[in-house]
């Protein structure tokens, strides 16, 4: 996929990114979620002003995806460095320093494209950059699609956490990868 161009996140993405996350995050929320409780989670967590405060973040790393061509972000990811804030997630994540992969999000129409498999290889770069020796991440039980994708990209699992949407406790499955350098 020549056209596809991953990079760093930069203050420039803030506007696309919102956008973005307000139109993937659907995609992983279980069939039950209301639109409200999907609304209220994208004001809370993915307006420009958030995204203006993980890139501040030291122990954050946004990553996208964007069309060479176009410019347009068709997907990003954010690691999360740090202890594990979930006491279920930490329990799981049985090496340190670990970083969680809180976020890695597509495009729908965009899925079965090649962007993913290259955004999730500059994502665990960008993870041993920062000095982690495991990633981690929650996915819903009922993201069959996520969890196969993670799987095959070498994520196991490892345990699960509760994770709360519109009031309503659901259940995750913690997966974890080992980030030993790549063979070269």
């Amino acid at each position: 996929m020549t056209d596809l161009v991953i990079r760093p996140a930069t203050a420039a993405d803030l506007e696309a990114l919102a956008g973005l996350a307000a139109e993937t995050f659907p995609l992983a929320c279980p069939p039950h979620t209301t639109a409200e409780s999907i609304a209220d989670f994208v004001e809370r967590h993915f307006q420009p002003e958030h995204f203006a405060a993980y890139l501040a973040d030291p122990e954050r790393r946004l990553v996208v995806a964007e069309r060479g061509a176009s410019g347009a972000l068709v997907g990003y990811s954010m690691l999360i460095g740090g202890e594990p804030g979930d006491a279920d997630a930490a329990t799981a994540v049985g090496a340190r320093p670990a970083i969680e992969l809180s976020k890695f999000y597509t495009r729908a129409g965009e899925h079965g494209g090649g962007i993913a498999a290259p955004l999730m290889a500059a994502t665990l770069d960008a993870a041993r950059a920062a000095g982690a020796v495991v990633c981690w991440l929650g996915v819903n039980e009922e993201n069959g699609r996520a969890i196969r994708f993670y799987e095959k990209q070498g994520f196991a699992k490892a345990g699960r956490k509760h994770f709360t949407l519109g009031g309503r406790i659901e259940n995750d499955w913690v997966l974890v990868q080992p980030l030993a350098d790549p063979v070269e």
